[in-house]
């Protein structure tokens, strides 16, 4: 039996659970992966050496059986409505469980004005944590990397579209980077305590830029244009996604006005490696775009 903490990592099928889920059990951390339902994704932890806990994160009843016996826990919740309610349910289980650390992932846009309900409900969501008594630290990353492979039939098509004007910039990171820090910090999370991290890439770049890069990198003509966010969420999701929806287009008046900008050296400092450009992601997933 490991004599290390057991870690609960909420959302261990999606994308920075998986990771962080599968960088732990490499450094020998038990981790009770929380999943929605009990699929492939599911089994593949499993097989890595996770416990499998399928749960929901709105019923209480069922976040403190997930919480039985752990020590520090990852909260991550899906763009869509509930998240308040999952963050005071997934705060109260782990007060009643005594854990000792909560690393929550928010995002860039969290802000009290924000348009978007999305970002308005991270903030609130992060207040929540913090009013807990329980030690936590909160990862504010911006726009994924890996919005590239989910508008890979775009790419395929020779097409960048998306909902920002070509002026405002961000720096995407990717998740493997993400995954890292999160691993990092649920390993040794004391220097961490009480923190607000941005988590941003390397390269601040405009939507024609990222464009241009994956254009250059794939070997094929890539366009820059832009659309409304209903539109890029049906041409992604292929089926309209109002909470989504109006996430992203709450969030243009943001880019543009210079407010997903910057870049830092967070990831680096944490982790010991430079976060993954726009180029090396792309090169990475060259076959998933098309190139």
């Amino acid at each position: 039996m490991s004599d290390k903490p057991k870690i609960l990592i909420a959302g261990a099928a999606g994308r920075t659970g998986s990771i962080a889920t599968r960088m732990l059990l490499e450094r020998g951390y038990p981790v009770r992966a929380m999943v929605h339902k009990d699929d492939e994704r599911a089994r593949k932890l499993s097989d890595m050496g996770a416990e499998i806990f399928v749960g929901d994160y709105l019923d209480l009843r069922s976040v403190r059986r997930a919480f039985e016996g752990v020590k520090r826990a990852y909260f991550v919740y899906p763009m869509q409505p509930g998240l308040v309610e999952a963050t005071a349910n997934y705060s109260m289980a782990a007060i009643e469980a005594k854990a000792e650390f909560i690393l929550n992932i928010s995002q860039r846009t969290s802000r009290p004005d924000a348009t978007s309900d999305s970002a308005m409900h991270h903030w609130l969501a992060e207040r929540v944590f913090d009013w807990a008594p329980i030690p936590v630290t909160h990862l504010q990353p911006t726009a994924f990397n890996e919005w590239l492979t989910v508008m890979q039939n775009m790419i395929r098509q020779g097409r960048y579209a998306v909902p920002f004007g070509p002026n405002g910039r961000f720096a995407p990171i990717s998740c493997e980077d993400q995954g890292a820090v999160i691993t990092e910090i649920l390993a040794d999370p004391w220097s961490h305590v009480g923190k607000s991290y941005r988590l941003l890439g390397p390269v601040e770049l405009t939507p024609p830029e990222i464009a241009e890069i994956v254009s250059k990198t794939l070997g094929k003509e890539v366009r820059y244009e832009q659309i409304s966010g209903e539109e890029w969420v049906r041409e992604v999701a292929g089926q309209d996604i109002p909470y989504l929806s109006q996430h992203v287009q709450g969030i243009v008046p943001m880019h543009e006005k210079g407010l997903m900008d910057g870049t830092n050296d967070v990831v680096e400092k944490i982790t010991g490696r430079r976060p993954e450009t726009v180029e090396d992601f792309v090169k990475r997933h060259r076959e998933v775009l098309g190139g």
